[in-house]
């Protein structure tokens, strides 16, 4: 049976200034670059798509091809199922967790959400026109998407197709940004190896009037959204800072239930409390 295709350069010197800053701010509206997913739901599920040239996306068969010539890639993930090749996907197989690689050639791309923000990616420029193949959990992982286990797995398994030939971007679909390749692999390696959670790529900061910084996409692992400031009137780059130092914090700890301290990279005395509803954690300077 075939699948439903979804549904079922070196990075910045300064990231967290260049993602306040603007360093990739959404695609203009009226972009035609790609397919388009307008299920709203979508950002529910943890899916990361590829990104390649228009006419360049690999058949099963590419892929194969490729695992039996890099034994990197071979190491993080096997191909456990493999379909007729006109269905275009296969399962893949990582940690005992199973995962569907759709959207390949010569069945139909993958839709793609609205990119929000990109990293290590030309600055405001729209992303290349192309056409995506994506990963998702199996359905064997329906409603734990969201677990840290199954996440790890799927971006060890990403990690490994960030280097299939011709991948120009990738694209975490719970909040819609897209990175450069290489810084891809590079911030989820270290998280994967026990560093940083990839705070700058698994989610958005998008800064508001007012000096406020909201994210987008860390309510996929805590069901909540950070509302920062303003905190530092003229230096956003700090109040990113203390973002992704929360984002790391709370992706291990779950979401904020009461009002608590917490400690800023520099000292700093800040409160945060959920907000009425619960959706989003307000956090703002303690200066008693």
């Amino acid at each position: 049976m075939t699948k439903d295709p979804v549904s079922t350069p070196p990075s910045p010197a300064s990231p967290v200034s260049d993602a306040i800053s603007g360093q990739g701010e959404a695609s203009p509206p009226d972009q035609p670059a790609v397919q388009r997913d307008k299920d709203a739901d979508a950002r529910d599920r943890a899916v990361l798509s590829l990104l390649f040239a228009p006419g360049c996306r690999p058949s099963m068969a590419d892929v194969q091809a490729w695992l039996a010539t890099s034994e990197d890639a071979a190491r993080s993930l096997s191909l456990v199922h493999t379909p007729p090749l006109a269905e275009g996907w296969c399962e893949v197989l990582s940690h005992g967790l199973s995962f569907d690689l759709v959207g390949l050639a010569p069945a139909a791309a993958t839709p793609l959400p609205e990119i929000i923000q990109s990293f290590a990616l030309p600055p405001r420029a729209p992303l290349p026109e192309g056409e995506a193949i994506s990963l998702v959990p199996g359905a064997h992982l329906s409603g734990g998407e969201s677990l840290l286990p199954v996440v790890r797995a799927l971006l060890r398994v990403g990690v490994g197709l960030a280097s299939l030939p011709g991948v120009i971007a990738t694209i975490w679909r719970p909040a819609g940004t897209a990175m450069e390749p290489a810084y891809f692999a590079r911030i989820c390696g270290k998280w994967l190896e026990g560093g940083a959670f990839p705070a700058l790529g698994l989610t958005a900061l998008q800064q508001k009037p007012g000096g406020i910084i909201l994210t987008n996409g860390m309510s996929f692992f805590t069901g909540q959204e950070l509302r920062i400031g303003p905190l530092f009137p003229g230096d956003p780059a700090h109040a990113g800072k203390i973002a992704v130092r929360l984002i790391h914090s709370l992706v291990g700890e779950g979401p904020v239930k009461n009002m608590r301290d917490f400690t800023g990279p520099q000292g700093e005395r800040l409160t945060v409390e959920p907000s009425a509803e619960g959706r989003f954690v307000r956090v703002w300077q303690n200066r008693s």
